[in-house]
């Protein structure tokens, strides 16, 4: 629909509100373009850490020595293994993606193909093997038998909405590179219905075998995500080898969820940059013509999260930006679909969707208001109240960058910025 702009998602706020909003624009697309990239950052951090823990599964070793050691700067303990490994493979993420969207995108197609089988079949094969109980999904009620519908079943539902909404949402992130396909209007339909299927599927299916399978007291006593599907796997359809290709996929799963984190993202703060809301340098592109500064800035700081330690922690950060930003990109959905209907759309959706958009920008913005600092003061995640004092303070940081490209206008006298591979 925009394919003269990057960075996915928030490529609505500009169009949406330059017109009704001229004033206020520039400020509602810097600050959602921000909080977008806040969002998808800290992701790859999550991964090296899970990434960690999953090797010395599937080769068969446990750290020991030096690479047991660790050091604790939040509220849990890194191993120098953790540390080392996430930094080592953020660095190589990096070189891939600074080799061009289009070698990128065949490493993550492979990625993705590699990842997707597996975890397809976990998802579909115990249904048909009848190793899924039925009493074990329904009634749906808490672990320690509370109700579905109680209120405290409800305060939890609160607590973790960002979460939900995080992992709902985050198919979109198709988007942020379908402006450079070669045939957007073709590839655009395709790649956001493919990933939207997929994504529903898999979010459904996978979480409902792993629960038919094991029942909740085998999860509750092991916390362990890849302990939990690779026991998953083995009860449905057991054979030689199948926790290794468990493992191996999901580990390439993380691998590939990281370049989206590295990639797509960093376009955002180069769209951001383009618009003259973010430092000119975010806009430098290599000879590859990707924003290798931006994506530079993101491998930098999710080697810094590694430390954090906790994935969920990481995550109450990451929902600080991400629910957020998608307040303003739903609502502009609405105004696009209500005040530019001219606007060429390669894939139009029913009319009726704009009003779903407002209902859905409601929803999220109690998510982000409510869910997210309950989360933090209820403690639902280690670390989670830090990590979202620190997200808050991030969002703000938008205006010091902000001013700080005013400046830059005013010591370039224009405010128009071309790219170049020079800042």
């Amino acid at each position: 629909m925009l394919p003269d702009r990057a960075g996915g998602a928030p490529a609505y706020a500009f169009y949406a509100f330059k017109d009704r909003l001229p004033k206020a624009m520039p400020h509602i697309n810097g600050v959602t373009v921000w909080m977008y990239w806040l969002g998808w950052m800290p992701v790859m951090a999550v991964n090296m850490i899970l990434t960690a823990a999953y090797l010395p599964a599937l080769f068969g070793f446990t750290p020991s020595g030096f690479w047991a050691k660790t050091i604790k700067l939040f509220s849990v303990d890194v191993s120098y293994f953790t540390l080392i490994v996430g930094a080592t493979l953020s660095i190589v993420l990096l070189v891939i993606s600074n080799r061009g969207i289009k070698f990128g995108t065949a490493a993550a197609t492979v990625l993705g193909i590699l990842s997707m089988v597996p975890l397809t079949l976990i998802a579909v094969l115990p249904f048909l093997t009848g190793h899924v109980h039925g009493s074990n999904i329904w009634p749906p009620n808490l672990p320690d038998g509370t109700s579905f519908f109680s209120g405290h079943s409800f305060s939890l539902f609160v607590q973790f909405s960002a979460l939900f909404t995080w992992n709902a949402i985050a198919m979109e992130a198709a988007a942020c590179y379908i402006g450079e396909c070669k045939n957007p209007d073709r590839d655009a339909p395709i790649a956001m219905g493919l990933s939207g299927a997929f994504g529903t599927f898999i979010y459904t299916f996978l979480p409902m075998a792993v629960l038919g399978v094991l029942g909740v007291t085998f999860i509750q006593k092991s916390l362990d995500p890849n302990a939990i599907l690779v026991t998953t796997a083995t009860r449905a359809f057991n054979f030689a080898g199948l926790d290794k290709i468990v493992t191996a996929a999901l580990l390439v799963a993380l691998a590939l969820s990281s370049l989206n984190a590295i990639m797509g993202c960093a376009r955002s703060l180069y769209m951001m940059s383009l618009d003259g809301q973010a430092p000119r340098i975010f806009g430098k592109v290599n000879k590859h013509n990707v924003p290798n500064v931006s994506m530079g800035l993101n491998t930098v700081l999710n080697i810094a999260l590694i430390f954090v330690g906790a994935p969920g922690a990481i995550y109450v950060l990451s929902n600080v930006g991400y629910v957020g930003s998608f307040v303003p990109v739903l609502l502009g959905y609405y105004f696009l679909r209500r005040w530019r209907p001219e606007i060429h759309r390669p894939y139009r959706l029913p009319e009726w969707m704009k009003y779903v958009a407002i209902g859905l920008a409601a929803l999220y913005f109690c998510a982000w208001a409510i869910g997210i600092p309950w989360c933090a003061i209820k403690g639902c995640q280690p670390g989670g109240g830090k990590m979202f004092a620190i997200g808050v303070i991030v969002v703000l940081l938008y205006f010091p960058l902000y001013w700080w490209r005013k400046a830059e206008d005013r010591k370039h006298g224009t405010t128009d910025y071309k790219v170049s591979t020079s800042a």
